[in-house]
């Protein structure tokens, strides 16, 4: 039923490329000799060994990946990244916890943001690496990673790609899907290059563009400051990583039309246009309503609330301000945005914005069928008729992420929380923005919250991250069935 070696040969290679991963931080800890080397080495001496025992026992497998297999390992591959990830935490007794360091690992790999670290200048910077390096390889996916690098997966990759990639379909720039994968890297890799050589121009070291460029591009959020990006008094800096937010919230098939000139086909994608209106729109208005309660300079209130509203839009998670000290209206606002994400195929998390766009195409649909009972009045897409069966998808993915949403606060009111509190720390972490409202804010983290909460929260991370199905197919008795 399952090609459980080819599932494990698989799981063998991801925990090897983590492994490698994390050496890619020893260089840094070495040179600021803080004393996480040893964690370090370790971590990746574990996850290697592990990974190797896994791909040589099961080498002689069947190369052919099915639907189910790719769901199944996808799944498994971010859990297994997961507690192979959390080792430089826990062995460097940065985060003792088990589960406050798999919390921190999940939120990484995920993009999320949030996190369990209360003092993070005081973290060893080889470790504090590794946390943004988290956030870089899942930004674009690590199984999207692996399907470039290694063709022996062939064809069969295209279960894989599609089972991870997040949004309603994934692009293909090419019709080899090896290609299409390194395409996107390469383009991933330009842009978070570009990012990291204009934040050193603008006044920040090496070390800290580097991490803050992972994390942007990325769209997860994760600082090498206590303070996130308020702590850098530099409006440079605020407008790059603006920007760079706002393009990690691009769907990447436009940066590739970008490139080959097509820039036609960026002006008429209805997605981004709508993704760029919404930002413009919100940030203009909330600028207007902080100038008119008299919270400070109208360029300071336009930059801190541009900053914002790309911030949650992206489900990015980096701060400048605290929207929830702006009044209740206003956070009621950035609480609507959260339930929006950015463009599908883009890093961000969230419901996507061309979910919203095809519920809103089909809504006015139904009237004109309503008025017209005998017409054919299909829904529109980029000029393109959009199958009934993906309406449907779309549909079910509504009902499923709220349903979720509502079951994960009533969850967190449980705990003792209050009903701000619970509904954004469950909105924060399936949506995988990082900050919330109440008590979770952008001037708040989730270290005094219990460690079962924690991985509970954990799980919405990965259910926001894999787009809900990937993961809840596997609850279905069906799946395990014999075909």
């Amino acid at each position: 039923m399952f090609n459980w070696r080819l599932i494990l040969n698989v799981l063998g290679l991801l925990a090897m490329l983590n492994g490698l991963l994390i050496l890619f931080c020893l260089p840094t800890s070495i040179y600021f000799s803080e004393g996480d080397t040893f964690a370090i080495l370790v971590s990746s001496a574990i996850n290697l060994n592990i990974g190797f025992i896994l791909w040589y026992f099961t080498r002689d497998h069947v190369k052919k990946i099915k639907q189910k297999d790719g769901y199944l390992i996808v799944t498994l591959g971010w859990l297994a990244l997961s507690l192979g990830g959390c080792l430089p935490y826990m062995l460097s007794d940065i985060i003792p916890g088990f589960s406050s360091a798999l919390f921190e690992t999940i939120s990484g790999y995920t993009t999320t943001g949030s996190t369990v670290l209360n003092d993070i200048e005081g973290t060893h910077k080889g470790i504090l690496l590794w946390r943004s390096l988290t956030q870089w390889i899942g930004g674009m996916g690590i199984i999207v990673l692996t399907v470039a690098i290694l063709p022996i997966l062939g064809v069969g990759g295209m279960q894989l790609f599609m089972a991870e990639s997040p949004g309603p379909s994934a692009s293909k720039l090419h019709p080899r899907i090896t290609e299409t994968a390194k395409r996107l890297w390469y383009i991933y890799a330009a842009i978070t290059a570009i990012e990291v050589v204009a934040l050193k121009l603008a006044g920040m070291t090496w070390y800290d563009a580097v991490n803050h460029s992972l994390t942007t591009v990325s769209t997860g959020g994760f600082s090498t400051k206590n303070a996130s990006i308020a702590a850098y008094d530099s409006p440079a800096i605020h407008y790059i990583i603006s920007l760079f937010m706002f393009f990690g919230g691009l769907n990447f098939t436009l940066f590739y039309f970008i490139v080959t000139l097509k820039f036609k086909d960026v002006a008429k994608n209805e997605e981004f246009r709508f993704y760029l209106g919404l930002v413009v729109m919100a940030s203009i208005t909330i600028t207007l309503a902080l100038t008119i309660l008299d919270f400070g300079p109208i360029e300071k209130n336009f930059r801190e609330t541009l900053f914002m509203v790309i911030s949650i839009v992206t489900t990015t998670g980096f701060a400048t301000a605290d929207y929830t000290l702006w009044g209740p209206l206003v956070t009621l606002a950035f609480f609507l945005l959260m339930f929006f994400g950015a463009s599908a195929g883009s890093t961000s998390g969230g419901i996507k914005i061309v979910r919203h766009l095809l519920i809103a195409k089909n809504g006015m649909a139904e009237l004109k069928r309503l008025l017209h009972p005998s017409a054919i009045i299909p829904v529109r897409y980029n000029g393109r008729a959009v199958e009934q069966k993906i309406i449907y998808n779309i549909l079910a993915f509504f009902f499923i992420y709220l349903t979720v949403f509502l079951i994960g606060t009533i969850v967190m009111t449980f705990y003792g929380y209050d009903l701000l509190t619970a509904a954004g720390a469950t909105i924060s972490s399936l949506g995988n923005i990082g900050p919330g409202i109440g008590d979770v804010g952008p001037a708040h983290n989730f270290a005094s919250f219990p460690e079962s909460a924690k991985l509970f929260l954990g799980l919405l991370m990965l259910l926001g991250r894999l787009e809900l199905f990937t993961i809840l197919l596997l609850f279905l008795p069906a799946f395990w069935r014999r075909m």
